[in-house]
């Protein structure tokens, strides 16, 4: 009941009442007493659900936005009384309602839409359609939003100006996140976010339309998230957050999360072609299925699919790299409160990698240059098939409800050698990596938002579910890619059970939200690798091959919103990445689910009509860091074992400015102090995690279809063990792209790393041992960086 206490207490009214050590006694109060907590949680969502239903009668003009050309309905436009200056933001299905409305006419706007002025009508529900039109920050009004979307002015921004062109672009465009390929081109990317290396997906949530993207349990790495499955021009919008303040992300929601969104309907067919150097050549087609008449009652259906090969750089042992996606969409309206949406696609990706390189392979002659390779087995195959089903019904009185099934069959194989002749001087230290998988879920949630007395409150319930069925799960000893024997073979089963509770109370210029999260798990392994395999009979003997834990996860965000220029915002939250299952077995249960305590002090700003600005200080700490040495199993023959707790605090700084009607500036500068809690000073440094990263550009645009943008990436020089007596050195990379784009085609050039640099993408501490060596090196072990990679591209749209 603190929530509705606050907003009744005129104390509770001053901005600089609300300070971070609230949000900690918060979660604090939460955890300590967390059944007491939950029963009055449950209690005041229900005593708010009868209130709602009951008395939401005012004078209020309700609506829906819709683009005039597919009549999809638009997210995160702001409708306007130009009389009481009042706003209200329109949600995922377009809906607004806007309230204590006296005017005659609502402005309209929204970033790269034709700003509309229409008459306001009360007593019935308004249709708006908004036509696409040129961009512009002035669109850009700062509103607290109850789906406390703080970034939705860059994600729609930035999305506009730099169309994504591949999975790594669609991870670049959010701000602070870096990413590495060290495998090949079909290999998931390593992430970089607010002072974390987080593998391949340890710290950062990752889903599309709903479907996870991490996976758990897995054979390469926890919480391995592989993106390449989706083709970026089908890609409508995406959203993300940083920390873990959000009661609708569980799993590795740490860092932060990001969620993208395919696109309903297509605005056109579309036919690409790319091609570059290092024998690169890229064709997609994007096609609509359905006929404009049947697409205006309610249907819609498309198919998208890619073709990829490349070679990835001037490689002495070519990549061989080749990818295939398949996308469908169809949705379709079942009665006038019901839509159904379907989706299905696959993946199958090969490739050959080149590996990592010790510093000294190339000066002692072992290779010719740095894109040369020790070991040419090495290289992989991958393949995902999804499917989801999803059920969006309007239950009337403003409630919603969602309804989402969704399966996907996956393989994974991969041969890797990161040590050479260390462990076995005699066949070598190359393994592989090798599961398959199946995993099924369910994601549900009921909401509703009305208003009362001039205070509008959004209330969720969700509940969801997710199982994984991995088998076989194996580390395999292998010689030029031949099985020698096991270093870990089994079956792993895992389930994840969740629920929460969120509300959103708005009233004035404030945005309380306050949250609980439960989630259970349950972690199954069966050893089955043979006697003969001594490591792990050592590690899983006598241990129970079950495991279960429940977290609790309360959350905590307030926003004050000045005018529609300045909002002061302030979140709180605890969350969690799970640990492997094989970790969990093996180590009798020990920190099975690690939390993570965090809190992020910020604001959007915009001191000028066509600059916007977003600054947040945050603080992280984390009761486990996930390493996993030479990969997963440490070294591959030795023990695991969980490491130590961490802290980060760090400052994040955005800008973006419109310097002309067809120039645009974009910045990006995240610090972050990334530290070991229990190690003395001095050997307390976390290897790899970033501590200075910078991104940003030049945008242009010409009414003449002269389109593109020259950009950057910076990162810092950064630890690359724990006493920093090893660098892993940064870069600065500048690329470039131009376009002329018209209605019917679209001519353009891209060139990535524009200045020839020489970088290394991926690198890390591995103990080595070449191949007549004595002696075994500790050496920073990197994977070269494209050189200067220009590529054509041709599109027809019709």
């Amino acid at each position: 009941m603190n929530v509705y206490l606050l907003l009744n207490n005129p104390k509770a009214r001053s901005p600089g009442i609300i300070k971070p050590s609230f949000l900690f006694s918060f979660l604090a109060v939460v955890h300590n007493n967390r059944k007491h907590a939950i029963k009055k949680f449950v209690l005041f969502t229900v005593i708010l659900f009868a209130a709602n239903c009951a008395s939401a009668q005012q004078k209020s003009i309700k609506g829906k936005v819709l683009d005039t050309l597919s009549m999809e309905p638009i997210e995160s436009v702001v409708i306007k009384d130009l009389q009481t200056g009042s706003k209200a933001v329109t949600g995922k299905s377009g809906n607004f309602m806007l309230k204590n409305a006296k005017g005659d006419s609502l402005l309209v706007t929204f970033i790269g839409y034709k700003s509309r002025q229409v008459k306001a009508i009360y007593g019935k529900p308004m249709l708006i359609e908004l036509e696409k039109g040129v961009i512009t920050l002035k669109d850009v009004t700062i509103v607290n939003n109850e789906t406390l979307k703080t970034y939705s002015a860059l994600t729609n921004l930035d999305l506009n100006m730099q169309p994504a062109k591949s999975a790594q672009d669609l991870l670049r465009l959010v701000p602070g996140l870096f990413i590495a390929q060290h495998q090949g081109g079909g290999k998931a990317e390593q992430i970089f976010l607010r002072g974390f290396d987080a593998d391949h997906g340890t710290d950062v949530n990752l889903s599309v339309d709903g479907i996870p993207v991490n996976m758990v349990s897995h054979a390469h790495g926890q919480g391995y998230a592989d993106l390449h499955f989706l083709i970026p021009e089908t890609v409508s919008g995406y959203d993300f957050g940083k920390g873990p303040y959000y009661t609708d992300k569980g799993d590795f929601n740490t860092a932060g999360y990001v969620a993208y969104y395919t696109k309903n309907v297509l605005d056109h067919d579309e036919i690409e072609v790319e091609a570059g150097q290092f024998q690169t050549l890229r064709v997609l087609a994007m096609i609509n299925l359905l006929s404009e008449k049947v697409k205006k009652k309610g249907q819609s259906a498309y198919i998208a699919a890619e073709r990829l090969y490349s070679n990835g750089g001037p490689f002495a042992l070519p990549e061989h790299f080749t990818r295939y996606n398949v996308f469908g969409k169809f949705i379709t309206k079942i009665d006038s409160n019901n839509r159904l949406t379907a989706i299905i696609s696959t993946l199958k990706s090969d490739w050959r990698a080149s590996g990592e390189i010790p510093d000294r392979a190339v000066s002692e002659g072992y290779i010719a240059n740095r894109f040369g390779s020790l070991d040419t087995a090495q290289g992989g195959h991958t393949d995902r098939t999804n499917v989801s089903l999803k059920l969006t019904t309007n239950l009337g009185n403003c409630w919603t409800m969602e309804n989402q099934l969704y399966y996907s069959h996956y393989f994974f194989n991969l041969v890797s050698n990161f040590s050479f002749f260390y462990y076995f001087p005699t066949t070598g230290d190359e393994f592989r990596q090798y599961e398959r998988r199946d995993l099924g879920g369910y994601n549900g949630k009921i909401s509703k938002t009305t208003t009362v007395n001039n205070t509008t409150y959004t209330t969720t319930a969700g509940a969801g579910s997710r199982y994984d069925h991995v088998y076989p799960s194996e580390l395999d000893h292998t010689e030029n890619g031949q099985f020698l024997g096991y270093l870990q073979y089994g079956r792993t089963e895992e389930l994840n059970v969740n629920g929460y509770f969120d509300e959103a109370v708005r009233s004035g210029n404030w945005l309380f939200n306050a949250g609980v999260r439960l989630d259970y798990f349950h972690f199954y392994y069966q050893n089955l690798a043979p006697d003969s395999d001594t490591y792990a009979i050592s590690i899983f003997a006598n241990a129970n091959p079950n495991a279960q834990k429940a977290i609790i996860s309360p959350k905590l965000n307030v926003e004050y919103t000045f005018n529609d220029k300045f909002q002061l915002y302030l979140k709180g939250g605890k969350g969690f990445h799970s640990n492997d299952a094989r970790v969990v077995i093996g180590n009798k249960g020990f920190e099975i689910l690690p939390a993570a305590y965090g809190t992020d002090l910020g604001f959007n700003w915009k001191p000028l009509p066509n600059l916007f600005i977003n600054t947040a200080l945050w603080y992280l700490y984390l009761q486990q860091e996930f390493t996993f040495g030479q990969d997963l199993i440490d070294q591959p023959a030795g023990p695991v074992t969980p490491s130590g707790r961490t802290s980060r605090e760090g400052i994040d700084f955005s800008a973006r400015y419109q310097l002309t009607q067809w120039l645009f500036a974009s910045l990006n500068v995240n610090a972050a102090r990334p530290r070991y809690i229990d190690s003395a000073k001095g050997n307390n440094y976390i290897p790899l995690a970033p501590t200075l990263t910078s991104t940003g550009g030049l945008d242009f645009r010409f009414k003449n279809g002269i389109n593109g943008g020259i950009s950057y990436r910076y990162l810092h020089n950064r630890a690359a063990n724990s006493d920093y007596s090893l660098t892993a050195r940064g870069y600065f990379i500048t690329d470039l792209a131009i376009n002329y784009t018209k209605k019917r085609y679209e001519i353009g050039i891209s060139i990535q790393n524009l200045f020839n640099r020489q970088w290394d993408e991926s690198q890390f501490e591995y103990i080595t041992q070449l191949k007549g060596e004595t002696a075994p090196v500790d050496q920073v072990s990197y994977t070269p960086g494209v050189p200067f990679f220009a590529k054509l591209k041709v599109a027809v749209f019709f």
